[in-house]
């Protein structure tokens, strides 16, 4: 019978072997890994503008030929030394709004027309929430919307991930009558709030919380661009 000696070595001995090799597997996937996260968000960004591609290829080379990244502040300036791989929305929410650096892609069509997407990040009922909102050339109606979630109820709150939620937003309008920012409102409807339908889509039933997350999101979100959108209306004459 091995002593207690020899058992607490062997397994010891196991012990740094498995980590080693779980470290040594670890890093061999680490690229194929981050290749899957950076794929994932080029799908959700194409989503926003109502791409649907579901072929690795066809996403990389839409997204390479359609797509240009830029990272801005709440003034409007371009930040040229900045990635959008360097920045964490989720942190930069956290900053004072002068501090805050805000990535955005800009889509062009076949047609040369622009659709401007906004990265987002929230709380939901039971984790984060995040999605990307793609405006118009006019800086003001919402193109399309992509949401997801990570651990949102089935049925409920997990809604926000699902089409006809989603689709619920095109049209919409983030500005008011007086160039206010108004945003797109994600409220029941019975809401009494001071916003015309172009501003509101149907809160989730039975999903209030994730709801009203959403909502705040969009809000946070959004409004820190309305001075890049001014300064490129203003450079190209939009009115």
């Amino acid at each position: 019978m091995h002593s207690n000696r020899y058992t607490f070595i062997y397994a010891a001995v196991i012990s740094v072997i498995t980590a080693v090799l779980l470290a040594f597997a670890s890093e061999g996937l680490k690229p194929a890994q981050e290749a899957n996260v950076a794929l994932d968000k080029k799908t959700s960004i194409l989503r926003s503008v109502r791409i649907t591609a579901a072929d690795r290829k066809a996403i990389e080379q839409t997204y390479a030929e359609r797509v240009k990244e830029l990272v801005v502040n709440s003034k409007g300036e371009e930040l040229a030394d900045v990635s959008t791989d360097a920045v964490k929305v989720k942190d930069e929410i956290a900053k004072p709004l002068e501090q805050r650096r805000l990535p955005l892609y800009v889509y062009t069509d076949e047609s040369g027309k622009k659709n401007y997407i906004i990265p987002m990040q929230g709380v939901g009922l039971w984790g984060p929430i995040w999605g990307y909102i793609s405006i118009a050339e006019d800086f003001n109606t919402v193109y399309g919307a992509f949401f997801d979630h990570k651990s949102e109820t089935p049925g409920l709150g997990a809604e926000i991930a699902e089409k006809p939620f989603q689709e619920q937003f095109r049209g919409k309008k983030i500005m008011g009558e007086n160039n206010n920012f108004v945003s797109v409102r994600v409220v029941k409807k019975t809401a009494k709030i001071d916003v015309g339908p172009e501003h509101r889509v149907d809160a989730i039933s039975g999903g209030t919380i994730t709801s009203t997350g959403t909502d705040k999101m969009l809000r946070v979100c959004v409004e820190p661009y309305l001075g890049y959108f001014e300064k490129v209306k203003t450079a190209s004459g939009v009115h």
